[in-house]
């Protein structure tokens, strides 16, 4: 039970620093090849702190990528939020012997986790609920789906 008060109380500042992060628009630099490099090696012997400042350092990033889709309407905190959860899995399975860049491979996993975000709202939109105002008659009052099917 104390571990998961734990676990529970460092998500919590995690988001807290992340929240901040947003609302001053003040990301953090990117890490040097140096630091990047050290970063992933304590990630692979499993530090945490290591996979955290990796988060934060490539936030720039995500940020960079939710501007490609300005136009789809959505709140752009939306988006940083869903591309931040693709930048998690992109830090937590990235192979550093494949021959790519961090940044290349977290561009490509944020990217799809944004689209596939936008993919799932697409269907959901299509979805029309009983009580939803399809339109008005003569006198101005709305009509409903429920109104002609009971």
């Amino acid at each position: 039970m104390f571990g998961l008060f734990t676990a529970v109380a460092m998500v919590i500042k995690e988001m807290i620093a992340f929240v901040s992060y947003i609302k001053n628009n003040a990301f953090p630099q990117p890490l040097s090849e140096k630091e990047e490099a050290e970063c992933l090696q304590r990630l692979a012997q499993g530090d945490q702190e290591a996979r955290n400042k990796l988060i934060e350092h490539n936030l720039r990033l995500v940020a960079h990528i939710v501007k490609k889709f300005e136009n789809t309407g959505e709140d752009n905190e939306d988006l940083i939020s869903i591309g931040t959860i693709g930048l998690i899995k992109a830090i937590e399975s990235y192979q550093s012997g494949k021959g790519t860049k961090l940044a290349t491979y977290a561009a490509r996993c944020v990217e799809n986790e944004i689209l596939m975000f936008l993919r799932s709202l697409k269907k959901s939109r299509k979805d029309v609920s009983l009580h939803d105002p399809i339109g008005t008659d003569k006198e101005g009052n709305e009509l409903t789906l429920r109104g002609y099917l009971f």
